[in-house]
C-alpha cells in the first residue's frame, strides 16, 4: 500500500510504501515498509554493516505512524515518534457511514468497486474488491464488504493505493518495545502539531538540550524559533474544534 500526500500551498508531493498486515481476528498493522525493512537490517547486521548502511543511505526513515485495529479488541491504537518521544492513544474502532456508489476501477487485476463517506473533516472516497473478503483498509479505513484497494480525500491531499499483495508472509504482527506517552487523539494531534510549526522550540523544552542554528557563513538565524505556517494538515481536521 503507498501513500501520497501533497502540501495544501504546494505541488510537492511526498509518498511512502506502507504495509498493510492482516492477522487472524480482525487485528491489522498499519506502517511504513521503509521502517520495517530499517529495523530488518539492524537487528541482522553487526555494528560496522550498520554504520556502512547509514552511510549508504538504506537507513533512512519513513513514516512514524502506525495504527492497529482490534489492538486490543474492538479498538485502534494510533502509535507515532514525534522528536524524540514515543506517543499512542486508544479509541473505539470509528464507524464509516459508507454510501455505495456506481463507479468501477481495476486496480491489480482486481475488480473494484466504490463508496463514499465523510470522516473527521475529509469526504473520502474509497475503491473495494468483493474477491478479497476482507473488512480492511489503509489507515483507519474499514467497514466494506472487501478489502480496500484504494482510497483518496476529496480534495486530493491523500491517496493510498494498493502495489502488490502477498497471500502469506511469515513477518508477524509486532509493536515497539519502548516507553510510550499515553495521551487521547486530541492531545496527539495538539503535539504534533506544537512539534511541527516549531521544532526547535519544541526539543528545546521537551529534552532540555539546545540548538544553535547558524547560516552558511555562521552567522546566527534570528528567525528560527519563529513559528512556521504548515504548507498540510493532517489526515483528521476535527481535532481543532
Amino acid at each position: 500500500m503507498r501513500i501520497c500526500t501533497t502540501g495544501l500551498l504546494t505541488e510537492n508531493y511526498n509518498s511512502d510504501d506502507m504495509l498493510l498486515q492482516i492477522g487472524p481476528n480482525g487485528l491489522s498493522k498499519f506502517s511504513s515498509l521503509r521502517n520495517l525493512t530499517v529495523d530488518s537490517i539492524i537487528m541482522r547486521s553487526t555494528q560496522e554493516q550498520i554504520v556502512d548502511a547509514a552511510i549508504e543511505g538504506k537507513l533512512s526513515t519513513g513514516e512514524f505512524m502506525t495504527i492497529y485495529k482490534n489492538y486490543p479488541d474492538g479498538h485502534i491504537t494510533h502509535t507515532e515518534k514525534i522528536c524524540q518521544d514515543w506517543f499512542r492513544y486508544d479509541e473505539e474502532m470509528p464507524e464509516f457511514d459508507w454510501e455505495l456508489t456506481d463507479s468501477v476501477t481495476n486496480v491489480l487485476g482486481y475488480r473494484c468497486q466504490s463508496a463514499r463517506c465523510s470522516f473527521r473533516g475529509r469526504v473520502w472516497t474509497v475503491f473495494y474488491t468483493e474477491d478479497i473478503p476482507l473488512t480492511d483498509g489503509p489507515w483507519k479505513l474499514h467497514g466494506l464488504p472487501g478489502l480496500i484497494m484504494k482510497a483518496s480525500d476529496e480534495k486530493g491531499h491523500y491517496t493510498f493505493e494498493c502495489i502488490g499483495i502477498r497471500s502469506k508472509s511469515g513477518r508477524p504482527i509486532t509493536v515497539y518495545k519502548v516507553p510510550f506517552n499515553k495521551t487521547d487523539r486530541t492531545g496527539y494531534y495538539t503535539t504534533r502539531h506544537r512539534y511541527e510549526i516549531n521544532p526547535y522550540a519544541y526539543f528545546e523544552a521537551t529534552t532540555g538540550g539546545s540548538v544553535t542554528t547558524v547560516d552558511e557563513n555562521g552567522n546566527p538565524v534570528l528567525d528560527a524559533y519563529d513559528p512556521i505556517e504548515l504548507s498540510y494538515d493532517y489526515l483528521e481536521l476535527d481535532w481543532k474544534k
